[in-house]
């Protein structure tokens, strides 16, 4: 058994360094092997300009890498958070997920799927779908829209991932939540969704985020959920190992029975 979680907060726009001692202040009590955070959670999300993601963006590793590995190394656990990056090479914006652990920064994944107006200034993501055996799961990341394409959750199920942590920032009352529940059952996996909550209203525009993180089981129920308004850090006991059962039935395994020959592109 492993201990996993989610971290439900409100990030203050543009107070990188406020945020990140916010989650530190709250990890310090946490005893977690793997603790999920909000999608841009170090930034905030309402950019209204690429000047803004210019400002606040960063190389990976930097900073608040160098930061988060600080807390993770001191507290023996493994991190997955939302964070915007600069590509110091190609010059390009990236909203990127990063597995920090007790021994450093282990892997970033660029999100592959962009939302609404995160297309005016970030690229989409160029970083294959990965899984990450951390020792106590095999791990895989998406960033919140990833969520609505089920090719990426099954490419990272195909290849043994045991849970998906899932950093977000939703928007759509409701949909997040019941999409990642299907996505859990339909490839008997763990997720970990991380929402962030409370409303961000900058130069004309507003957004309100739904919360509800949830943990998922592989069989669709959920075992942790937070409320939609408020700040929240549950942390849950999970099996790793009952994501590499795939029966639904005693005659019906979900990756055994497919049938990809008769699937089109």
């Amino acid at each position: 058994m492993i201990k996993v979680g989610f971290y439900q907060f409100c990030p203050t726009f543009g107070d990188v360094r406020a945020n990140l001692h916010k989650i530190a202040e709250a990890i310090e009590t946490t005893k977690a092997d793997i603790l999920v955070l909000p999608e841009l959670c170090t930034t905030g999300y309402l950019f209204t300009s690429r000047d803004e993601v210019a400002k606040l963006a960063e190389p990976i590793p930097g900073p608040t890498t160098l930061f988060l590995e600080n807390v993770a190394r001191r507290k023996n656990m493994w991190l997955v958070l939302g964070m915007a990056e600069r590509d110091e090479v190609s010059k390009k914006f990236y909203n990127s997920a990063v597995l920090i652990g007790p021994d450093g920064l282990k892997a970033v994944y660029r999100k592959a799927h962009l939302f609404f107006e995160e297309k005016l200034y970030f690229a989409p993501g160029d970083t294959p779908f990965r899984v990450y055996d951390l020792g106590v799961a095999r791990v895989g990341m998406l960033v919140c829209f990833d969520h609505f394409f089920p090719e990426a959750t099954r490419t990272l199920a195909l290849q043994g991932a045991q849970i998906i942590c899932h950093p977000s920032n939703l928007v759509l009352p409701g949909k997040g939540q019941q999409i990642t529940r299907v996505r859990a059952m339909e490839n008997r996996i763990f997720w970990v969704l991380a929402n962030r909550c409370g409303t961000e209203e900058r130069n004309g525009k507003k957004l309100t985020y739904t919360g509800a993180s949830q943990i998922i089981a592989p069989d669709g129920e959920i075992v942790a959920q937070a409320p939609p308004d408020e700040e929240s850090l549950q942390i849950v006991e999970i099996s790793p190992a009952q994501a590499d059962d795939k029966h639904v039935t005693a005659m019906n395994d979900l990756f055994r029975d497919r049938r990809p020959e008769l699937y089109e592109k």
